[in-house]
């Protein structure tokens, strides 16, 4: 089954120590580039979580936010210098010896001097946040895929839908050929008669006009080529998985033979059918550019 590259996914792992929150979206791009946002103390993951998803995503310009919130009660504790606390007692109990005045520093205002109390985080367990965090890539990536999948099998019936329509239209310049020749033998060999009167007419030179006529605008080599690069995008729609590349080549053969097609043609009927050709072939190009 073919995948868009357009896309959306989340996820969200609550556990009674963590709270892992992951987005990702896609937009169509001509290769895999993947942008990641995770908050400072997951930096050190960044690195693995980007070749997981380059494993598991051929093309796309991908956007993942990683949101991270520590539950657990101890996240922060209050750390003591036990050095600066004695050297602020023993400079407070000079102070009162020189000065004769009794020493009344207790331990709150002690603990307010400067740099005795800090805050500090509590040692995070880097393997189970990563457990976490993967899982919750996980998840989000499977959302993602899922996301993509649907949309691509509306590409799919999209593009199914204008090749038969391409198809109706080769067969209908094909048949219309024929017509031509006949039609243009006819009005010839009027033309002739009108200007030759009562003379005889040579009909093997208007044989050779008509065959000079026909080669100018016949367009079976393109009409050939072409139902043969239908037939081709129907069957590489069928194989599934990164086929986007592929769909697009095709595509680009399939406009050079209805230009020429258009070119050659001197006829309105044929021109019209070529026009509409050139149309949906344009629209399927801009379908493709959305496949992985």
């Amino acid at each position: 089954m073919i995948k868009s590259m357009t896309g959306f996914g989340r996820s969200e792992l609550v556990s009674e120590r963590c709270k892992v929150t992951v987005e990702m979206k896609a937009v169509n791009h001509r290769y895999c580039d993947i942008n990641i946002k995770v908050p400072r103390i997951l930096n050190y993951l960044e690195a693995e979580v980007r070749s997981f998803l380059k494993k598991n995503i051929g093309r796309g310009k991908v956007d993942v936010y990683i949101a991270y919130e520590d539950l657990s009660e101890h996240s922060v504790c209050v750390k003591m210098n036990d050095d600066l606390v004695k050297e602020y007692y023993r400079a407070f109990r000079k102070i009162s010896q020189i000065c004769q005045v009794p020493n009344t520093v207790t331990s709150y205002q002690m603990g307010r001097m400067q740099d005795v109390l800090s805050l500090e985080d509590v040692p995070v367990d880097q393997e189970y946040i990563k457990s976490e965090i993967m899982e919750a890539v996980s998840q989000a990536l499977e959302a993602f895929h899922e996301s993509r999948k649907r949309e691509g099998e509306s590409l799919e019936r999209d593009i199914t839908d204008k090749l038969a329509g391409l198809y109706r239209n080769v067969e209908a310049i094909e048949m219309r050929y024929p017509e031509i020749v006949s039609l243009y033998r006819s009005r010839l060999t009027d033309k002739v008669k009108e200007l030759m009167a009562e003379k005889a007419i040579d009909e093997s030179r208007i044989v050779a006009e008509v065959v000079l006529y026909a080669d100018k605008i016949c367009v079976d080599e393109e009409t050939v080529r072409l139902k043969s690069h239908i037939t081709h995008m129907q069957e590489v729609l069928k194989e599934g998985e990164n086929i986007g590349r592929k769909l697009d080549f095709i595509a680009q053969e399939m406009n050079r033979e209805a230009n020429t097609i258009l070119s050659k043609s001197n006829d309105k009927a044929i021109s019209n059918h070529a026009i509409d050709l050139k149309t949906d072939i344009e629209k399927i190009r801009e379908q493709v550019q959305n496949i992985e």
